[in-house]
């Protein structure tokens, strides 16, 4: 199912494939940690000998957001239904679920979390169908938000247009008055990614074969990519910037094949704004079948 299937309104939260708010038997009351910046790791180091500090990075710390005052309320014989359910989406996990949230007229973001505390109170309400003050803490090891959306641009290896087809020295042919067939259009190898939220975003990088020494210079930044191997007719290079990973076909690590033209994966970003993307390859390389595909998401803090 598509992320965030549920989520239709202003007040609707969806954790995985459980939906809270309205229309649903959670309510809940107030939401922290989601509209604020994450915590901070200040890398400025004081100054030995005069005022202040040199400035050093800001990195953001996990997001932590917490869902207090969610109330739950069924008919009496139903409670432990709705319990169970709400059980099942928050038990302990090692992997992350998507946690959508619209809150306004902007509509819904997303981030990856997983439940690190939940709390249900159990009072005289509960056989009547009514439990107040429960809670859930999450917890995103990435602590951007998304949109749901996964945009997707693609381009091949720069080619020249074929031209005007002379049909062997016997002239022109403009197809019956059709005008003139140019043939199909050449490719620069550019394309261009729009990143329109407020903070950097990691990409995945695609590379198709047939291609020798692909590699990917964002414009913007300078920042380029290159990995010294050939890929064959079939086989995909995958670059995961926010994993720092580089998988050959879906399972062998290929990142020492990076040349020391390449930046370290994780630092190779799509800021905000529109980006210039240009792929390249090796001078042997110019099959029109060798591709390259950016998958990412507008992000915000």
């Amino acid at each position: 199912m598509p992320i965030g299937d549920q989520v239709h309104a202003p007040g609707h939260v969806q954790l995985g494939e459980l939906l809270l708010g309205r229309g649903t038997p959670y309510r809940w009351r107030s939401l922290s940690g989601w509209e604020d910046l994450p915590g901070l790791d200040n890398g400025s180091v004081a100054r030995a000998d005069a005022h202040g500090a040199i400035l050093g990075r800001l990195l953001a710390q996990p997001r932590v957001v917490t869902l207090d005052g969610i109330l739950i309320r069924t008919r009496a014989g139903e409670i432990g239904r709705a319990v169970q359910q709400l059980g099942t989406a928050t038990g302990i996990a090692d992997a992350e679920v998507p946690f959508v949230v619209q809150l306004d007229e902007r509509g819904p973001l997303l981030a990856w979390v997983r439940v690190t505390a939940r709390t249900i109170p159990v009072e005289r309400g509960y056989t009547l169908g009514l439990i107040t003050g429960a809670a859930l803490q999450l917890t995103a090891t990435d602590p951007r938000r998304y949109e749901l959306l996964e945009r997707i641009a693609r381009t091949g290896l720069p080619s020249d247009e074929p031209g005007l087809d002379w049909n062997n020295d016997a002239g022109l042919d403009f197809h019956g008055g059709a005008g003139l067939d140019f043939g199909p259009p050449g490719s620069t190898g550019t394309l261009t990614a729009h990143n329109d939220g407020n903070a950097p975003a990691s990409p995945l990088i695609e590379f198709r074969g047939p291609v020798s020494l692909p590699s990917i210079t964002n414009v913007s930044t300078g920042d380029t990519l290159e990995y010294d191997l050939d890929l064959a007719v079939g086989d995909t290079l995958v670059v995961n910037t926010g994993e720092g990973t580089v998988t050959l076909n879906g399972n062998a690590s290929r990142l020492s094949t990076a040349t020391a033209r390449s930046v370290p994966e994780q630092s190779w970003a799509l800021w905000p704004g529109a980006a210039s993307l240009v792929f390249r390859a090796a001078p042997e390389s110019s099959d029109p079948a060798a591709s390259v595909a950016v998958r990412w998401r507008s992000a915000y803090w």
